[in-house]
């Protein structure tokens, strides 16, 4: 056990909130409460909340506003980006305030943060006034940190509970009922199956150059891949109509959004396909699977699961998934934090039914240039879990400089492989 973790069992949970509560009052107090200076949107939900953020930015932008966004990759405001290197979503207190008082000093618009379930239930969102809450979908993570999914859910209902202004919500997803339920003066839900949805994707379309769609008549043409983030435009399109925005500008900012770092990001497509993406969920990697499972050639999988104790519940439902749809899959490492790294890939190994498939690699960047040198002409290699994260984390806080897409154009050269 952690002392994090002795720590939480000897402390009254009263007493934990009350200092979490406390900080997020003098970080807020420290630097002038700067929400009120600016319009925050916060973007929550299992899968797809950076994504969000990004094409509600283009939106914004291209409509004329100056945008600040704080998201797991950068911290944007206005034309200034800079990698997020703290390897947390949503982060500290006094990190927000401090974003959100350079933001409004900027003269930024709006400010998008993206907003996790841990966050809330440390009062990280507290003296920041959201205007918007968006939620993406639901699905079962954080499990053991909350002790159970409908604490899970809870704390993404606390946040929608806190905000009074606009709710944006999936009505596709299972759970929209349940955010639906929460008071507002402004709701807007968005979906592609359910009718009733304000904002409804019509004619969807989805190629391996990205997807179309019409919305009440108005034909957008998203570049990024996977037919998913449909619902992840879908939201920001209706975020934007919640400010008033046209839906030509709305399509306007969408055909501007290329490729987003670490997200079904591809680094070569011949004379096979290589693909990057941070899908660490079921759900997410479910998704990527069939959508770059190649009808013609191998589907070879990298995948790992996150240390320190989180979600160990998912760790053979993700090796089982790569086994369904991979031809070979390697499992490696991914962020082992205080935990045996080889004991994590035995339990992700332990899904892989087939073993004739299966590969264990300690080491991630072996596990990558061992994944290329199976790949042949029409075969896609997908590796999964970081995305673009800046580093791989150990024990004791020890990190190490990372990035997939990184490691992987400098694997491709020593198998001989020019990757343009």
């Amino acid at each position: 056990m952690s002392l994090k973790q002795a720590v939480k069992k000897i402390v009254p949970r009263q007493a934990v909130n009350l200092y979490h509560f406390g900080w997020s009052f003098l970080a807020g107090a420290y630097y002038g409460f700067p929400s009120k200076k600016i319009k925050v949107i916060g973007v929550t939900g299992t899968n797809g909340k950076s994504t969000v953020v990004n094409i509600t930015s283009n939106i914004l932008e291209q409509t004329g506003f100056k945008v600040a966004a704080l998201t797991s990759i950068i911290f944007k405001i206005g034309g200034r980006e800079e990698e997020n290197k703290l390897k947390m979503t949503m982060p500290g207190r006094f990190v927000i305030n401090k974003f959100l008082r350079e933001a409004a000093d900027a003269g930024c618009d709006y400010a998008i943060i993206e907003t996790t379930s841990e966050g809330v239930e440390q009062y990280r969102h507290k003296f920041i006034n959201f205007k918007t809450a968006l939620i993406t979908n639901l699905n079962p993570e954080h499990i053991e940190a909350h002790g159970g999914f409908e604490n899970y859910k809870r704390a993404k209902g606390k946040f929608f509970a806190s905000v009074k202004g606009t709710h944006i919500i999936n009505l596709d997803d299972k759970h929209a009922d349940y955010f639906l339920n929460f008071p507002a003066e402004k709701i807007i839900t968005y979906g592609i199956e359910n009718e009733k949805a304000d904002i409804k994707a019509n004619d969807v379309f989805s190629n391996s150059s990205g997807s179309k769609f019409k919305v009440i008549g108005t034909e957008f043409d998203l570049k990024i891949l996977c037919d998913f983030n449909v619902y992840n435009a879908l939201a920001a399109i209706a975020l934007a109509v919640s400010e008033g925005i046209s839906l030509d500008d709305c399509k306007k900012g969408i055909e501007k959004v290329q490729q987003i770092a670490g997200r079904m990001e591809k680094i070569i497509d011949k004379p096979f396909g290589v693909f990057v993406d941070y899908a660490f969920t079921p759900v997410a990697l479910e998704k990527v699977y069939q959508f770059l499972k190649p009808k013609s050639g191998k589907l070879i999988c990298v995948l790992g699961a996150c240390g320190g104790g989180r979600d160990k519940w998912k760790r053979p439902v993700l090796g089982n998934l790569a086994d369904q749809y991979g031809d070979s899959v390697i499992v490696t490492n991914e962020d082992p934090y205080d935990e045996n790294p080889q004991g994590i890939i035995d339990e992700v190994s332990v899904g892989v039914k087939d073993k004739g498939k299966l590969m264990k690699i300690y080491d991630r960047r072996e596990a990558i240039n061992k994944a290329l040198s199976l790949a042949e002409k029409g075969d896609v290699v997908v590796i999964t879990g970081k995305g673009c994260e800046p580093w791989i984390c150990w024990e004791g806080g020890r990190k190490q400089a990372w990035d997939d897409r990184k490691i992987v154009k400098e694997e491709l050269v020593k198998i001989g492989i020019n990757k343009g």
